[in-house]
């Protein structure tokens, strides 16, 4: 379980450094969020990911954190679907109206998050 989570900390920084590299490549990644069926699968994705978070919390460097941001996680993507298409195509609207450093600002802030989580589920090394 401890490679899944890993994985999706590597998939959270990959998106920031897209984002970071280009923007507006990161923005027509999108629209598939903008039907119903995507905002479905990113639905399943974030329980998913809150309930990997919530799992391996256990055997993680920090156990807490990362139970309080697996259920944060998994809330966001039960709530998700009721966003509903309409939303999420304003909410990339208003986005995409934003400059190119607010943009950047928000992929380093992926990049850093996907960085935190790969650390937070590797396990201690003990000194022998």
């Amino acid at each position: 379980m401890r490679w899944v989570a890993i994985a999706f900390g590597a998939v959270i920084a990959a998106i920031g450094i897209v984002g970071l590299a280009d923007p507006a490549l990161l923005l027509d990644a999108t629209s598939f969020m903008q039907t119903s069926v995507g905002l479905y699968i990113a639905a399943v994705f974030r329980v998913v990911f809150g309930v990997v978070l919530i799992w391996i919390a256990g055997t993680s460097r920090m156990p807490r954190t990362l139970r309080i941001l697996g259920a944060f996680i998994v809330l966001a993507g039960i709530i998700t679907p009721f966003v509903g298409v309409e939303r999420v195509h304003a909410i990339v609207e208003w986005w995409s109206a934003q400059d190119v450093v607010f943009m950047r600002t928000w992929a380093t802030v992926a990049v850093i998050f996907g960085i935190f989580i790969i650390y937070a589920v590797t396990p201690r090394r003990r000194d022998i």
